[in-house]
């Protein structure tokens, strides 16, 4: 085996938990309480760990790893893309005031 187990099975975990993350962001469109400090580290230990299989030891956990970063960026982009629209819903509230 060239690659671990338990590294195999953690990416396996963390990748089958960020879907349901992603349809809690699409349903609640709401993004509070969503920390952009942790989905920025969490993307970049997803980067480290895909240069890490390219550079030393690449198989096919790799694609585990981009997988995982593609599923957190989307959860991002999609918080981002609710908090500026939830913003936007506010101004033009006030302003009709």
């Amino acid at each position: 085996m060239n690659f671990s187990i338990f590294e195999l099975i953690m990416l396996i975990c963390f990748g089958a938990s960020w879907p349901f993350a992603i349809l809690k962001t699409i349903r609640v469109k709401n993004p509070t309480g969503k920390s952009y400090l942790f989905l920025t580290l969490v993307v970049i230990g997803y980067v480290a760990g895909c240069l890490h299989k390219v550079v030393y030891k690449y198989d096919f956990v790799f694609w585990l790893y981009f997988l995982n970063g593609v599923l957190v960026l989307t959860d991002t982009v999609l918080c981002l893309y609710y908090q500026h629209r939830n913003k936007q819903a506010a101004r033009e509230a006030l302003n009709a005031v």
